[in-house]
């Protein structure tokens, strides 16, 4: 509902600046009739947005604060005025088809008006939440210089447009100038969001624990058993769909190669660059490595230039399916064909049939797995099987299974409320996974064939069947979606919290380094200029995650999981933990974090697309510090 709220107010918002406007130029152009019907119609359209904007904000302040504040008073207290001055003229003017005698007044109300209809515009755009001090300068003069101008008959003229531009300069200038990446940017130097609306500057961490010191152990010992991998980045050419694509590979293939290890076992990773010129490092998704493990270039590690190489080492005590990819320019290296799964199997796996299915488009093409068809299995019946779907795209997918019944065993590796017990039996569910997240599906193989669908396509995906040559089950998918916050068994969720941030995610008129956009912004900035949250270990931690746009932002928090404490003020029932969360276009989430692994910790949008266009923050600890540094003088380009 709020959403569709965001989009009538926007929809409307543009509505009432083009009939204020038609109102002032049918006035001055002495048409009365005209002007008297565009003058009626744009009170009646504004009289609806005010009303949208009060049904919007029981949605929360978040969503209405410029608009209540600034830009309805802007346009309603002139646009009264305006009603008041002209309209007795126009209704005059009606019957003799007469020329209006409309004073300058009137005219300069009706210009007012028709300015802050325009300013309601420029706040959806550019000003946002929360509102600043130099954006209420702006739209403030851009609805009263116009005015004032026509009341003084132009005499104000001069002085009029000095304000106008200098306001609009200083915002420009000051946006344009704090939105360029220095050189050189040492997160830890960053201004920090202490919580509760109070901040500070950063830069008190460099007499703390080095990033580089939280690293996964020592070398081994002699003896010592370690599953040791070699991953090398390289180019290659993959065949995909009759066609050559050309893609960034870890061993030459895409997906990269699937690592598996026992739960337990100290994991070695060797990552090679070949000739990738733009770097590489290796992120393990989901999966709560030490800080100095992360993979995020120029946070946790330089990245991996060509002919050098990094080794990741980590003990894999958390069961559950995760997925790696390389943290270096992530939105074109994912994208290209960096990535790869990795799962920690339980000492005693109990699935005959335990396959994990990433999903991915690459070159226009969605693979499964490395198949870019439908992936045909041969699967005895009675066998348990268990799914690991991993959506490594940057949009969501929607997945059904079809020919059987089956549970959900994990989301994003941690079993359902946190624990190895499954949630209730499914049948016909369609499962919404956001980018970045995975499910774990369980289910004993019928007699029939069973097929994995994706988006509803008959043609990709995953068919099981003892008979290779089965015709897969039929669609379309019409079953209810999923809620994953109602899954599984309620649970009581913490009341109490050390501390509490908000962050307001929003798509905005913003400069990225020094460039306009159309940008991805939390509280109305873009990277680098949003403050980082400061935690102490031990904290817990709540984050309240608004979506003011119109596109959904699957946010990922690295090195942690989250529990899910409600969606929509609703609170979530099954109490479910992840790493990767979609909050959807007007949703506000709310979710807990325990601060237990020290670091400075990239949080970030996973369409990578918006974390490359400004949605990227940190997480830092109190008393940790970098000695890696991001910015133009350096190799390292995280996003």
């Amino acid at each position: 509902m709020t959403a569709r709220l965001i989009a009538l107010d926007l929809l409307v918002t543009l509505l009432v600046a083009a009939l204020w406007a038609g109102a002032v130029g049918c006035t001055l152009a002495r048409k009365a009739r005209a002007a008297l019907a565009v003058l009626v119609a744009a009170v009646l359209v504004t009289a609806v947005r005010v009303a949208v904007v009060v049904a919007l904000a029981r949605s929360g302040w978040w969503f209405v604060q410029e608009k209540v504040l600034l830009t309805l008073p802007l346009v309603v207290l002139p646009g009264i005025a305006a009603a008041l001055l002209a309209g007795p003229a126009l209704v005059r003017a009606w019957p003799r088809r007469a020329d209006p005698v409309v004073g300058r007044a009137a005219v300069a109300a009706l210009v007012a008006a028709a300015g802050g209809a325009v300013s309601g515009v420029l706040g959806v755009f550019v000003l946002g939440y929360p509102t600043t001090v130099i954006g209420v300068v702006v739209l403030v003069l851009c609805t009263l210089v116009p005015a004032g101008l026509t009341l003084s008959n132009g005499r104000l003229s001069r002085l009029g447009a000095a304000l106008a531009a200098a306001a609009l300069l200083a915002g420009a200038g000051n946006a344009w100038w704090s939105s360029r990446l220095p050189d050189r940017l040492d997160m830890a130097a960053h201004p920090v969001d202490l919580g509760g609306g109070a901040s500070a500057m950063g830069g008190h961490h460099h007499g703390g624990v080095s990033i580089a010191d939280l690293r996964g152990g020592p070398v081994p010992a002699p003896g010592e058993p370690v599953r040791r991998f070699t991953l090398t980045a390289r180019m290659a050419a993959v065949q995909l769909a009759g066609r050559t694509v050309e893609a960034w590979t870890f061993d030459g293939q895409v997906p990269g190669p699937p690592l598996r290890v026992r739960q337990g076992e100290l994991v070695e990773v060797t990552l090679h660059n070949a000739d990738i010129a733009a770097g590489v490092t290796l992120h393990w998704h989901g999966y709560p490595v030490p800080n100095g493990e992360d993979g995020v270039a120029g946070v946790t590690q330089d990245a991996v230039p060509p002919g050098g190489e990094f080794v990741y080492r980590f003990r894999a005590n958390q069961p559950g399916t995760y997925w790696y990819h390389s943290h270096q320019r992530s939105a074109e290296a994912v994208r290209r064909g960096l990535f790869g799964t990795l799962v920690v199997e339980p000492p005693d796996p109990t699935a005959g049939l335990d396959l994990t299915v990433p999903i991915h488009t690459i070159g226009g093409t969605m693979l499964t797995g490395a198949v870019d068809g439908l992936d045909r299995r041969s699967v005895p019946p009675g066998t348990p099987v268990r799914l690991r779907l991993v959506n490594t795209d940057d949009s969501p997918h929607m997945f059904a299974l079809r020919g059987t019944a089956f549970r959900l065993a994990a989301v994003d590796g941690a079993g359902i409320n946190g624990t190895g017990i499954t949630g209730a039996e499914l049948a016909g569910d369609r499962l919404p996974l956001a980018a970045g997240g995975r499910y774990d599906l369980v289910f004993t193989m019928p007699t029939g064939p069973v097929q994995l669908a994706v988006d509803g396509r008959n043609d990709r995906g995953l068919l099981l069947s003892a008979d290779l040559t089965a015709t897969p089950p039929p669609g379309p998918d019409v079953g209810p979606v999923l809620d994953i916050t109602r899954y599984g068994t309620a649970q009581a969720l913490p009341s109490r919290f050390d501390r509490e941030f908000t962050l307001v995610l929003d798509r905005q008129l913003r400069f990225l380094d020094g460039v306009p956009r159309s940008a991805y912004t939390v509280g109305g900035r873009v990277y680098p200029n949003i403050p980082s949250q400061l935690v102490r270990e031990g904290e817990l931690v709540r984050f309240t995650i608004v979506n003011r746009g119109s596109e959904p932002h699957p946010m990922h928090p690295h090195g942690h999981r989250v529990q899910v404490l409600s969606r929509n003020g609703v609170p979530a029932t099954g109490a479910v933990w992840t790493d990767s969360f979609e909050v959807g276009p007007g949703e506000v989430w709310q979710v807990a974090l325990r601060a237990d692994n020290p670091g400075i910790w990239m949080s970030h949008c996973h369409n990578l697309k918006h974390a490359a266009e400004g949605m990227v923050l940190h997480l830092i600890y109190d008393g940790v510090r970098s000695p890696y540094v991001v910015g133009h003088s350096s190799s390292n380009h995280p996003e």
